[in-house]
């Protein structure tokens, strides 16, 4: 019997025997579809490709059944075939994913697949994010256990996901954490709070390489520490890799390691925040030979801000394990109501800034003659930053009400972006972007939304535009609650350098919503670029055709 017939028979049964012992109670069973379609038409203004199959779908069905203390699922993911942007490694259809679980006093027992995260995921985080196509979740065994009040402990062992298979690597993990003021019970009252927490991840890959002596077993330890009184936290994790070499640093025998730091206070009215990051050689893989997103142990945050509107986020940050020092602040301030400056409704203000370097690094020599490469290419000082500039980002953003029905947001971003580094073409680019939105409502159901965009971008020194040039984008969006939306959008590359390719692309889309259930059809150009979600990032191609999106809950 194999893994997933053993948890579906485990699922019946368990069905089975509950309904025999209490007929009237047969537990509870819940999930949710979703269904991504796109056409497509070849375009040479823009790059869009055509497929033979003319059409191509995501799809994912959960089901999970409950009862007490008791609990398991299945994932359905059919792919057929794979959209453009995603791995086609995941062509084809077939039960992705499978659990179950009991809970009984304080320890939960799962087996099957399961997503977990320690501490702030510097050397373990499994999830699963549909946008970017990842799921790395593990396939095997983990236990939580919370002996006493405040304690909370978590063991676990099992292979990664690799599309429809797994990966060759076995990941082991402990983790513990204690809540000081939970524990102790003298504590318990005082305004301090203290959280502190230990992981440890180590990994296990066999070593076939005739040349290389990889290290079979790799270890990462980490320690957290969080603080709060009243509107002030302050949090903090420190991790540790023992030397890794894959293909993500070139095979390199050297340790790791990260130190994030995070601080946040906010009163009525106003609020601070601030995130530092330094990462070395941290990679982490269940197979050495992994590249792109595949098989990643850990989670290394962007700490940079994330934007939602189109040019804002029309070149994002990619988070660079082998080596980077960043830091991110934020500032947020709300004028009060009838004030000089807020007027009849007030106003929000927030400013943030971001940058990102390389991290100082000497590089070491041993035996240059030497067919086999250094065990240790370089040393580099934790507290020095580098003189690379990896990334750069200033905005300002106000919202303000004027009336009852109308309402506004003007953003500008002033930004340098290493495409270099980051995407592996061109160089430094810096780009102007400025965002006026205003919604007017037209009664408690209607409303209009406009949104304008513009990019300028830099020049070279030959006084040619960078990258692709100047945009400039309106989008028209009218919303009938609660069921219907339509939005017009259109993309005008208007300062491409090359004035044959100075394209729209204008969308046209609508959509249904009731209840858990949605659906919603495009018809247009889609730009190629990158979307980035917490340092995580897919290239996007360009495409010519109509996208079909349908979910439900139930």
């Amino acid at each position: 019997m194999n893994k997933f017939s053993f948890i579906i028979f485990f699922i019946f049964s368990s069905f089975i025997l509950f309904s025999q012992e209490e007929k009237t109670d047969f537990g509870e069973f819940h999930g949710n579809f979703e269904l991504n379609a796109q056409t497509y038409t070849a375009d040479s203004l823009i790059g869009a490709e055509t497929v033979d199959d003319i059409m191509r779908a995501n799809t994912y069905a959960n089901f999970t059944y409950t009862k007490g203390k008791f609990s398991a699922g299945v994932r359905y993911e059919a792919y057929l075939n794979t959209m453009l942007g995603f791995d086609q490694r995941y062509n084809g259809q077939g039960v992705a994913n499978r659990y179950a679980s009991y809970t009984s006093e304080n320890l939960e027992i799962t087996v099957g697949n399961f997503y977990e995260q320690f501490g702030n995921g510097l050397i373990l985080r499994t999830y699963e994010d549909k946008t970017l196509g990842i799921d790395n979740s593990l396939d095997g065994i983990r236990l939580r256990y919370a002996p006493i009040k405040g304690i909370r402990l978590t063991g676990l062992i099992g292979e990664q996901k690799l599309y429809w298979e797994y990966g060759p690597g076995i990941v082991r993990g402990f983790d513990g954490e204690i809540s000081v003021n939970e524990t102790f019970k003298k504590l318990a009252e005082k305004q301090t709070k203290i959280i502190l927490g230990g992981s440890f991840v180590s990994k296990y890959q066999k070593n076939l390489d005739p040349v290389y002596n990889f290290p079979e077993n790799v270890g990462a330890f980490s320690g957290r520490l969080s603080l709060s009184r009243k509107s002030l936290i302050l949090s903090s994790e420190y991790a540790y890799k023992i030397n890794d070499p894959s293909s993500d640093n070139g095979n390199i025998f050297k340790d790791g390691n990260a130190l994030l730091i995070n601080a946040s206070w906010s009163k009525r009215g106003i609020g601070f925040l601030a995130n530092i990051l330094r990462l070395d050689n941290m990679s982490f893989r269940s197979d050495r030979s992994a590249k792109i997103n595949d098989l990643n142990i850990n989670y290394l945050p962007a700490v940079v801000k994330t934007h939602t509107y189109a040019y804002a986020a029309m070149y994002p940050f990619a988070t660079q394990p082998n080596g980077q020092a960043g830091a991110n602040f934020e500032f947020f301030y709300t004028f009060k109501r009838k004030s000089t400056l807020g007027g009849k409704y007030g106003m929000n203000l927030n400013v943030n800034f971001s940058q990102v370097n390389s991290i100082q690094k000497t590089e070491i020599i041993v035996n240059p003659n030497d067919e086999i490469p250094n065990l240790n290419s370089y040393t580099s000082d934790f507290f020095a930053v580098g003189k690379e500039l990896y990334f750069r980002d200033f905005n300002i953003e106000l919202n303000k009400k004027i009336s009852k029905k109308l309402k506004f947001a003007v953003i500008y971003m002033y930004e340098d972006y290493n495409k270099l580094v980051i995407q592996g073409k061109y160089g430094i680019l810096h780009a102007d972007i400025g965002i006026l939105d205003f919604t007017y409502k037209f009664n408690s159901k209607n409303a209009l939304r406009v949104e304008n965009e513009i990019l300028v971008s830099g020049k070279e020194s030959s006084g040619r535009k960078q990258d692709h040039g100047d945009w400039y984008m309106l989008t028209l969006e009218y919303t009938s609650s609660p069921h219907w939306f339509f939005a017009l959008s259109d993309q005008y590359n208007y300062g491409n350098p090359e004035i044959n390719r100075r394209a729209h692309y204008y969308v046209i889309s609508g959509g249904y919503t009731k209840g858990a259930n949605r659906i919603q059809i495009n018809y247009g150009k889609q730009r190629e670029g990158v979307t980035c979600v917490g340092g995580v990032c897919r290239n996007v191609p360009a495409a010519d055709g109509f996208t079909l999106s349908v979910s439900s809950t139930f």
